[in-house]
């Protein structure tokens, strides 16, 4: 910021009445027109206000009004300031909440606690303007009202703009440290999940065996030669006790003859 010149007609009273500086000198230098310098040389202008000395003020020196005294083309220059005054910032206060609206803090509240973990206190104090005290008495279930608390947004209460929010919600997530393992596996979409799962390619009936498709092993020679020689048993008991029943039995013929008897 480019240093201006402190009190600007109390300075040209100064060096209308101390100096024998020329009007257009004094005027350039206070940044005022050459007639308004003349009025108040004359007393028409500028009355009852005391001059202010520009050399107390550092913001000329003796030896430029001595100098411009003595060359009337000569300029005066604003010398730079010596000391640099620090400026305090305003410190922001608690945000206000018109009273028809105080009633619904508690309930923005519960409702910041529930869906923005994220956010610390210093924020939701800042969002809906309440304090520390009650942030915990609510998150605690303490508060004297919490029985009948209902988690409302703050937006649609009015107490906040959608933007404020945003920004808090994005300014705590920047600061957030990552929690992936804490918070244990992620669910994949159905895209990711499709793509990063391998279909599983199952053996023809050609390129498996008979176990490998239909879970059974392939009998050996030995054991189809057991089961050959148990199939002939099996055939050859049946042979002999066909033969006893038709020996055991009675013909036709006999049955006949007992019969016409």
């Amino acid at each position: 910021m480019a240093d201006t010149l402190l009190m600007p007609k109390a300075t040209a009273v100064w060096l209308v009445d101390n100096t024998a500086l020329t009007f257009d000198q004094i005027a350039k230098f206070c940044a005022l027109h050459p007639l308004e310098v003349k009025a108040i040389a004359d007393g028409e202008a500028a009355q009852g206000i005391k001059g202010l000395d520009p050399l107390q003020t550092g913001q000329l020196t003796r030896e430029q009004i001595t100098a411009a005294e003595e060359n009337p083309a000569l300029d005066l220059k604003l010398q730079p300031a010596k000391t640099v005054v620090a400026t305090s910032s305003k410190k922001r206060g608690p945000r206000y909440t018109p009273v028809s609206r105080r009633h619904d803090r508690p309930n923005a509240i519960l409702w910041l606690l529930r869906n923005h973990k994220e956010l610390k206190d210093a924020q939701i104090m800042r969002l809906v303007g309440t304090t520390k005290n009650t942030i915990e008495s609510i998150r605690s279930g303490a508060h004297w009202n919490a029985a009948n608390l209902t988690p409302m947004d703050p937006v649609t209460l009015g107490l906040c703009k959608q933007i404020e929010l945003d920004l808090e919600v994005q300014k705590a997530s920047r600061n957030a440290p990552p929690a992936i393992e804490a918070a244990g596996p992620v669910l994949l979409t159905a895209e990711e999940a499709l793509a990063a799962t391998t279909p599983t390619e199952f053996p023809s009936e050609e390129e498996a065996g008979i176990e490998e498709v239909f879970g059974v092993s392939e009998p050996s020679a030995e054991q189809e030669e057991e089961a050959a020689q148990e199939a002939q048993d099996d055939l050859d008991a049946d042979s002999v006790f066909a033969k006893l029943k038709e020996l055991t039995s009675p013909s036709d013929e006999d049955t006949g003859a007992d019969e016409k008897s």
